[in-house]
C-alpha cells in the first residue's frame, strides 16, 4: 500500500510503491511556443490593468446611496371650452399634490358635470334586438352601472342602469390644445443622497447653485446641465416624444438622476447627471393601432346641491413622471486591491497550462519534451532490491 502524490497538494492511496512528484523547470528554446506564451501573458496583463483596474475600478470599494426626492410643479393653464373660461393651477393639474417622486401632470380631460345617483339609460345601444340583454352585462364590455333589467328609450333602445347620471361619454377624446399651455409648466426637483459607508452627503443643489441662479436657470443638457428646474416641453422632447401627441392621450416619462462618484477626488466633483426616457405613450401615428395607448385615470369632486349629493367627474389624460435615483460611490480600499492583484497573478498560470499542452500533445517532438519535463528517479531501496 502506498500514496501517490501530485505536486505538493494531493496524495492518493494505492497498492504498491509510494511515488512523489515535484515540479521541474525546463527551458524550452522554441520561438513559436515562446511567442504564444508572451501573447497570453500580455493578454492577461491587459485584462488586469484595462478591465479589472481601469474599467471595473477593482482597487476601490463601492457603496450605494440612501436618497430622497422632492418635486414641485409651477405654472398656470387656461382653457375655454364651450365659452366657459377656466384657469388651472398646480393644485388642479398635479396628482398627487404632495410632491412625490412619482406624479401625473394633467394635459387633457373629459368632464361630466352634475352627476347624481339615480336611474338613467346607458350611453351605448345594447338592447336593439333583444331586451333580455339588459338582464346581465354584455360580454363585449362592462355595464356603466347596475342593470335594472329594463330596456328604455324611444328610437335607440338602451339598458337602464342605476348609476351616477348622466353617465360619462368618453367616446371622443378632445383636442389636446385644451391644455397646450402646459408646455410652459416648470418642474423643480430637489434630490439628496447619502453614502453611509463613507459618511458623504450630497444634494443636486451643488456648489454654485444658489437662489439667484435658480430664479433664472432652466435645464439644458449643454449650457445648464446642473439646473434643477425643467420645462415640461423640454422633458417631453428629451424623452423622444412629441408634446402635442402625448398631451392628448397621455404617457409616461422616466427621469433618471445618476450619481456615479469617485470619492478619491474632492466631494465637489460628485455631481448628478440627468437622463430622460420615454416609458410609454404615443410617440407616432403608427402606435395608434396598439392596445391601451396613453395614460389616463378618473377622479371626482363631490358637493351638495339642494340637499342631494352630486359630483363632477373628470377623466384625466396626463404625463406620468417617475423620478429614479441611481447611485454608486467608489473609493480606494486596500482589501479589494490585494484581491484583484492576487486573482490577476493566478490567471497568469493560464499561459503555462496552454504552453504545456502545446509542448506535450501538439508539437512533433512531444516525446522529447515529455522526457525533458518529467524525470523518473528510483530510491536507494528500490535499486538495492533489484540486485
Amino acid at each position: 500500500m502506498h500514496y501517490t502524490c501530485i505536486g505538493n497538494y494531493f496524495c492518493s492511496l494505492s497498492l504498491g510503491q509510494a511515488y512523489y512528484e515535484t515540479p521541474r523547470q525546463v527551458l524550452v528554446r522554441n520561438r513559436r511556443v515562446g511567442v504564444v506564451c508572451r501573447l497570453i501573458q500580455l493578454g492577461v496583463l491587459a485584462y488586469i490593468i484595462g478591465w479589472v483596474f481601469i474599467y471595473e475600478k477593482g482597487y476601490q470599494s463601492t457603496d450605494t446611496a440612501v436618497s430622497s426626492v422632492f418635486t414641485k410643479m409651477k405654472g398656470v393653464g387656461y382653457t375655454n371650452v364651450d365659452g366657459e373660461e377656466r384657469v388651472w393651477d398646480m393644485v388642479d393639474y398635479v396628482f398627487p399634490e404632495q410632491g412625490d417622486s412619482s406624479f401625473v401632470v394633467m394635459t387633457n380631460y373629459i368632464i361630466t358635470k352634475g352627476q347624481k345617483m339615480g336611474k338613467c339609460p346607458e350611453l351605448y345601444p345594447s338592447c336593439v334586438f333583444s331586451p333580455c340583454l339588459c338582464l346581465a352585462a354584455p360580454l363585449h364590455r362592462p355595464p356603466q352601472g347596475h342593470m335594472t333589467g329594463k330596456c328604455v328609450g324611444n328610437t335607440t333602445k338602451t339598458c337602464e342602469v342605476v348609476a351616477w347620471c348622466p353617465v360619462e361619454d368618453d367616446h371622443t377624446i378632445p383636442d389636446p390644445a385644451l391644455l397646450m399651455s402646459a408646455e410652459n409648466y416648470t418642474l423643480f426637483i430637489k434630490n439628496s443622497v447619502t453614502f453611509p459607508a463613507y459618511g458623504v452627503k450630497r444634494s443636486n443643489l451643488v456648489e454654485g447653485i444658489d437662489n439667484q441662479y435658480i430664479k433664472s436657470c432652466v435645464y439644458d443638457p449643454t449650457t445648464s446641465p446642473l439646473c434643477p428646474i425643467f420645462r415640461l416641453s423640454d422633458l417631453v422632447q428629451l424623452s423622444g416624444f412629441n408634446f402635442a401627441t402625448i398631451a392628448k392621450v397621455g404617457g409616461a416619462i422616466g427621469i433618471v438622476i445618476d450619481w456615479t462618484c469617485n470619492l478619491d477626488y474632492d466631494q465637489s466633483e460628485c455631481k448628478p447627471v440627468y437622463t430622460f426616457h420615454g416609458l410609454y405613450g404615443n410617440p407616432n401615428e403608427t402606435d395608434m393601432a396598439r392596445a391601451s395607448v396613453g395614460y389616463n385615470f378618473r377622479y371626482a369632486k363631490y358637493y351638495m346641491e339642494d340637499k342631494q349629493e352630486k359630483r363632477t367627474l373628470l377623466k384625466v389624460f396626463g404625463i406620468r413622471f417617475d423620478i429614479i435615483v441611481r447611485s454608486v460611490a467608489r473609493k480606494f480600499d486596500i482589501i479589494p486591491t490585494l484581491t484583484a492583484i492576487g486573482s490577476g497573478v493566478g490567471i497568469f498560470g493560464v499561459a503555462t497550462v496552454v504552453c504545456d499542452l502545446i509542448l506535450l500533445y501538439l508539437l512533433p517532438k512531444r516525446e522529447f519534451y515529455n522526457n525533458m519535463k518529467f524525470k523518473v528517479t528510483e530510491t536507494v531501496e528500490q535499486v538495492s532490491l533489484s540486485f
